[in-house]
């Protein structure tokens, strides 16, 4: 095999101890922002402090020569998308597109940072609402750039990084922008953490998140209860058809989640709802249990009762393409460069690189920092993995751009992009 094709081989290690070295000596700053940032509430339905992030982020593209777009939620309801954007002179004619996505908003509700502002232990463990998932991931991204510029001519035609303002949601607002952009690029790396393990991620399961809304027929429950239908019937005897289903297809989970309905204990109840949580592995499975559960709703245990599924979100799965395994063996080359080994993995969450997987661009993901225990009191942050971790990112960066393989991608468009699990 030509070397030149060998992922990894466009890497000089030389290169990767110098951009190590610069990643390491901004390690202070790296941490004195990654506080900041902890310390600002930003929940997904806190625009005001989302927007906060967002004018660090802006700021920071900016310093280091991106030209920066904000692009505020059309609903006015959302913090805003952040899009810096290097090319032109800073990048190389001919070279591959490349996305880069981090997400500036948690799941926490305000007064949280107050609550359980950012620390680090003695054990070099960080906690913080979001120290994880994912404040450190979007400051890998950012500072992997700073040392790729400092460093000369970026490898790439054009690199956009997208700063996500309602991941933690489903992305409504900032899904467009991934999607116009991503159209137009042929890798995606998403900036999620790594798993507690050390591993990346190749895969993902899709999701469907659904409501499904059962009508009934209200009644006096003690004088004529013979007239009513009641909802709350119907939608208890679904539930457990729902989750019979588990187990019917590989990889595929169902759970109903929250279930409400009816109004005081006298009346036989009109109305009953669920929330259900659906998850496949492939996106063939997760379209055959949507349309298995669309068949329950016109055989339910209640005559003339009659319900409706609504999906709520959808991300189709982030199934690993063939050439998403490129970039992975592209990331394990740059990795042992650096002294360390990393695995792909297949977690059952979702993210942007869902949307990109699923539009046909090579995507991998979990290229953050290595944390855990997200979405809870006690997330957590190994600090001793935010500069390899950070090296991995610009060093993969570099063998991508430097890659003929992926300088190939742009000419050979969508068809190449053929899942291989």
């Amino acid at each position: 095999m030509d070397t030149e094709t060998v992922p990894g081989a466009g890497i000089d290690p030389g290169e990767l101890i110098a951009l190590e070295a610069a990643i390491r000596a901004d390690e202070p700053a790296y941490l004195a922002d990654l506080a900041r940032l902890v310390n600002t509430d930003c929940g997904s339905y806190t625009p005001e402090g989302v927007d906060e992030i967002g004018r660090f982020v802006a700021r920071f593209m900016t310093d280091h020569s991106a030209t920066v777009e904000v692009r505020p939620d059309p609903a006015a309801t959302r913090g805003a998308t952040v899009i810096g954007t290097w090319d032109g002179p800073r990048g190389t004619a001919g070279g591959p597109r490349i996305l880069l996505v981090g997400h500036m908003d948690t799941v926490f509700d305000p007064g949280t940072a107050a609550e359980r502002p950012f620390t680090i232990d003695a054990d070099g463990i960080a906690h913080g609402p979001g120290v994880t998932d994912m404040k450190s991931g979007l400051l890998a991204g950012l500072y992997a750039l700073k040392a790729l510029v400092a460093a000369g001519p970026l490898p790439f035609e054009r690199l956009t990084y997208i700063a996500n303002p309602d991941e933690e949601i489903g992305s409504p607002s900032s899904t467009p922008h991934i999607r116009e952009i991503a159209a137009d690029a042929e890798v995606c790396l998403v900036l999620e953490c790594a798993r507690a393990n050390g591993d990346i991620v190749s895969s993902r399961k899709g999701i469907l998140d659904a409501r499904i809304t059962v009508h009934g027929r209200a009644a006096h429950a003690g004088v004529e209860p013979e007239k009513g239908r009641s909802a709350i019937l119907a939608g208890a005897d679904l539930v457990t058809r729902l989750h019979a289903l588990n187990g019917r297809w590989d990889g595929v989970t169902i759970n109903v989640g929250v279930i409400g309905g009816g109004t005081r204990p006298n009346v036989v109840a009109e109305r009953s709802s669920l929330e259900v949580d659906v998850r496949a592995i492939r996106r063939a499975d997760l379209e055959a249990a949507e349309s298995e559960i669309r068949s329950m709703l016109g055989s339910l245990a209640v005559p003339d009762v009659s319900a409706e599924l609504v999906p709520m979100a959808r991300w189709w799965p982030m199934e690993k393409l063939e050439r998403s395994g490129r970039l992975v063996e592209h990331a394990q080359a740059v990795a042992r460069h650096l002294g360390f080994e990393v695995r792909d993995a297949a977690p059952g969450g979702a993210s942007d690189a869902n949307t990109t997987a699923g539009m046909g661009i090579a995507s991998i993901d979990g290229l953050g920092p290595i944390g855990g225990m997200d979405h809870s009191p006690a997330e957590y942050l190994e600090v001793a993995s935010i500069v390899p971790r950070t090296a991995l990112l610009a060093g993969l960066l570099l063998a991508i751009g430097r890659d003929p393989v992926v300088g190939e991608w742009r000419a050979a468009g969508a068809a190449g992009a053929v899942a291989t699990s």
